[in-house]
């Protein structure tokens, strides 16, 4: 009898479990009190999504347009609703926010939002239990995680329709932001509405649920716009931070989906991949409100979890970076339809049930934001009293960075910290720390002794000792290492013995000059500057004759052009140029680049002349990025982003299903980024081999190098992984994935030696270098002695987690490897210089292959 109960009750249990995730069979018949709460009533006043889109929510991925106008639509019918645009994505589509609170606090609203600031002052006297609560919601950074952005439009209906949460409204202000990523969403919706049939078909086969590569996870350049909150590197991002820095939301809700055969994640996150700078309180607060989301998924009947995945480390992320500005990041993880419906382990997934689970997530959020408002206040207020506290404690006491000879990569270092409500200062003169030389112009200082102290350690600290040896994202982001520029902590002496000034709204580059007399014999420049190479181009574009120099050359004014230098003098054929036409463009070129560019009045230069068979004629790099199939398309955009938005280089996006047809003779330079190239077989390696034979730079990243191996074009010696399974003792099985994952090196920092002699470290003014590496492939240095320009040191951890064993593995390695096929060449990298569009400090070296990779003499290649 006993078992007889116990199974009806399991049954029921699993019935019920079971048809809270099927439920509704389908979404042709969907209505709106599917998602809505019971015990509430609504304004008739205020259109329901429906009168405005024309279907329900989740019978169709609502498109963007129509989600701005339904907005626009509450801020004109209710007196609780204001609409704003605050930016603009790269393609040009408006980034909106709706903010709703009491009319009377609508009023207000910029003294309410100004006010906020005064929770960053330590000393100021606040009344948390009249503080009005700011809780922002943030959905769909990724844009093909579709449940998050449709669920705001319900969100934003309730909030502004609900009647009987009028008076709560009066302590809080709700601000929606729709879609973190309007590029990727509008990609994805296209597809997924497109291939939508009125007869839904869960198959996981069907062309519905499979995107066409780069799907609309990432932005216009296929980034991930949730790794860009600390780098701010795209307007997206650096809109919202501005708006996050102007409101500081006390709670922060970022939406998102995960696997179709998972159920719903909220946070605490694992405990011990908690990053040590955020404060307990804040993981207290995040597991109070963690009450409130199981209550309100346990109302509908939906599975959840918490505390075994995903983790509050890198503050890159939208759940992470409020954690370090004393707000409180809360992730959502919604198991992903991935279109309207999708056969799962729980039965059919409906995209109304997703969208659902996050709906309600935004309600718990609000019931717990009601209730624990003063807590929450105080907590904000305590965070930056606290930061204060510390920094007073801290021995170092500000942070100093910069280079001797590129302001541009110092400015952009600068630029970045400053987004993030932190006080820069500009060097006004020169000085030296512990024997490194600080040049103002190119110089700038952080004191640590202001609220965002959390931040600033964040940015600039050096972290080798961790709790946890897993990590979800990078390990480590150490910013001036990551821009390959001179950094040290300062005294206070050094602090208030330095002349500085602090830096305006107008901060931009320093612009450069064209130095000497017009009309001269020949022009210079140095190729350290970050904007060399896009200097370079525009000149050879322009029909201009353009050399590299492989030997330094001395100036009459003793500036010396060191190696990689560009030398730059009228074409022999001018035609209709004349001389004021090459200073004109000289000069515009150094205004935007922030170039010294030098005028040369004789050929008969120190080191070496100007006519020496040691300069070299650059042509002008016609490019092909291979893109599509087997690419990663994340380390595609950051390449196809470096060229398009910094360098003003155009090149050609060529599809891996095209290469086998495409006319390769119109390119001198072919990129092939990180994967697995798994659709090309012999007859794409052939013509990639013909190709370069002909003379061709072709420079193959990470996984790439494999398949050249594989097809056998070139010969690169990996480290294999040891097999000592024999001499192992037995593992539990439980501790498999904590021993396989710890091997991963997710994302660290390491020294490297760059020979800066050769084409590739041109612009390098040292031979120590950091690196970024995510991967275990290690490159056995090639046996020519010239091949490897560079490779890890002996001891080369810098910043960040790796698992000792590989260590080992690294040191010694090769990370750039130069092979001879034919008449070109392969240059091979490891490590993606390139990284998240924030390595600034080898960007060049990328771009060196790219425009030197020509000038590498064929017998120094292996």
């Amino acid at each position: 009898m006993k078992n007889l109960a116990l199974t009806l009750i399991l049954f029921s249990v699993f019935a019920f479990a079971s048809s809270a995730q099927n439920s509704p069979k389908g979404t042709a018949n969907i209505e709106l009190e599917y998602y809505l709460p019971d015990g509430f009533t609504y304004d008739a006043n205020i259109p329901k999504p429906k009168e405005v889109l024309g279907f329900e929510v989740g019978e169709w991925n609502v498109d963007y347009e129509q989600l701005v106008r339904y907005f626009e639509k509450l801020a004109a019918t209710s007196p609780r609703v204001s609409f704003e645009v605050f930016g603009f994505s790269y393609e040009k589509r408006p980034q909106v926010l709706l903010t709703i609170t009491h009319p009377d606090n609508l009023q207000k609203i910029d003294q309410i939002r100004a006010e906020r600031q005064n929770l960053k002052d330590s000393n100021a006297n606040l009344n948390y239990e009249e503080m009005p609560l700011v809780l922002q919601a943030g959905y769909s950074v990724h844009g093909n995680e579709a449940s998050g952005i449709n669920s705001s439009l319900l969100a934003a209906y309730h909030f502004t329709a609900a009647n009987e949460i009028a008076d709560d409204l009066k302590n809080m202000v709700i601000l929606i932001d729709p879609s973190l990523n309007p590029d990727g969403y509008s990609r994805y919706s296209t597809w997924v509405n497109a291939h939508r049939s009125y007869n839904l078909n869960g198959d996981p086969n069907t062309r519905e649920l499979s995107e066409a590569w780069p799907g609309g996870r990432g932005n216009h350049y296929w980034f991930d716009l949730n790794r860009d909150w600390l780098l701010v590197q795209h307007p997206e991002s650096q809109n919202r931070v501005k708006k996050f820095q102007e409101w500081l939301p006390n709670i922060y809700l970022d939406y998102h989906e995960m696997g179709t055969n998972s159920t719903f994640f909220f946070p605490p996150g694992i405990p011990s991949r908690d990053h040590p700078l955020i404060p307990k309180k804040t993981v207290e607060l995040t597991e109070k409100i963690a009450q409130y989301h199981a209550k309100g998924m346990e109302e509908i009947g939906s599975l959840y979890y918490a505390k075994e995945s995903f983790d509050e480390y890198y503050f890159g992320y939208g759940s992470t970076y409020p954690d370090i500005q004393g707000s409180i990041g809360i992730l959502f993880e919604q198991a992903s339809s991935r279109g309207h419906l999708q056969e799962s382990n729980y039965g059919p997934l409906t995209f109304a049930f997703t969208i659902r689970n996050q709906f309600r997530m935004s309600i718990s959020s609000f019931n717990a934001a009601k209730d624990m408002r003063a807590e929450i206040n105080k907590s904000m207020h305590d965070f930056y009293k606290t930061a204060i506290q510390q920094a007073n404690a801290d021995t170092d006491k500000a942070f100093i960075f910069g280079s001797q000879s590129d302001g541009a990569k110092s400015f952009h270092l600068a630029d970045m910290i400053r987004q993030h409500a932190i006080d820069v200062f500009s060097l006004n003169e020169d000085i030296t720390v512990n024997g490194v030389p600080f040049s103002k112009g190119n110089s700038y200082i952080i004191p640590l002794n202001q609220p965002q102290y959390r931040l600033v350690k964040a940015f600039f600290e050096t972290r080798n000792e961790f709790q946890d040896s897993l990590f979800y994202d990078v390990s480590a982001w150490t910013m001036p290492m990551a821009f390959n520029l001179d950094f040290a902590a300062l005294s206070s002496r050094i602090l208030n013995l330095a002349d500085v000034s602090p830096l305006q709204e107008d901060f931009s580059m320093p612009a450069g000059e064209l130095k000497g007399e017009k009309a001269a014999y020949s022009y210079g420049f140095g190729w350290e500057g970050y904007y060399a190479p896009k200097a370079a181009y525009q000149l050879m574009k322009e029909g201009y004759l353009v050399r590299v120099t492989h030997e330094p050359i001395t100036l009459a004014d003793k500036t010396v052009l060191q190696r990689g230098s560009i030398l730059v003098s009228m074409p022999r054929d001018p035609k209709d140029k004349k001389d004021e036409d090459l200073d004109r463009e000289l000069e515009k070129i150094a205004k935007e680049t922030g170039l010294t560019i030098h005028a040369i009045s004789s050929g008969y230069t120190g080191g070496i002349n100007l006519g020496s068979p040691q300069t070299e004629v650059l042509k002008k790099p016609e490019m092909a990025l291979l893109v599509s199939t087997g690419v990663v398309s994340l380390e595609a955009g950051e390449i196809w982003h470096l060229m398009d938005q910094r360098m003003d280089v155009p090149i050609t996006l060529l599809p891996t299903e095209r290469l086998a047809t495409a006319d390769l003779s119109r390119y001198n330079v072919i990129s092939m980024p990180n994967g697995p190239y798994n659709t090309l077989g012999k007859e794409e390696a052939e013509k990639i081999k013909s190709w370069t034979s002909a003379g061709g730079t072709l420079i193959a990243r990470g996984s790439a190098l494999e398949w050249l191996n594989k097809q056998e074009l070139v010969k690169f010696e990996f480290k294999e992984e040891e097999d000592k399974e024999e001499s192992k003792p037995a593992q539990p099985y439980s501790d498999f994935i904590k021993n396989t994952g710890a091997r991963r090196t997710s994302g660290t920092i390491f020294h490297a030696s760059l020979d800066i002699s050769h084409p590739v470290g041109y612009g390098f003014e040292k031979g120590e270098i950091f690196t970024f590496r995510n991967n275990n492939l290690f490159l056995e240095k090639a046996k020519n002695a010239y091949a490897n320009p560079m490779v890890y040191t002996e001891n080369p951890l810098a910043s960040g987690y790796v698992h000792p064993e590989n260590v080992e593995k690294i040191k010694n390695t090769a990370i750039i490897q130069v092979k001879r096929l034919g008449g070109g060449r392969v240059i091979a990298l490891v490590d993606n210089p390139n990284f998240r569009a924030t390595w600034f400090g080898t960007n060049k070296l990328f771009l060196n292959a790219v425009f030197f990779g020509q000038t590498i003499k064929p017998d120094t290649a292996d």
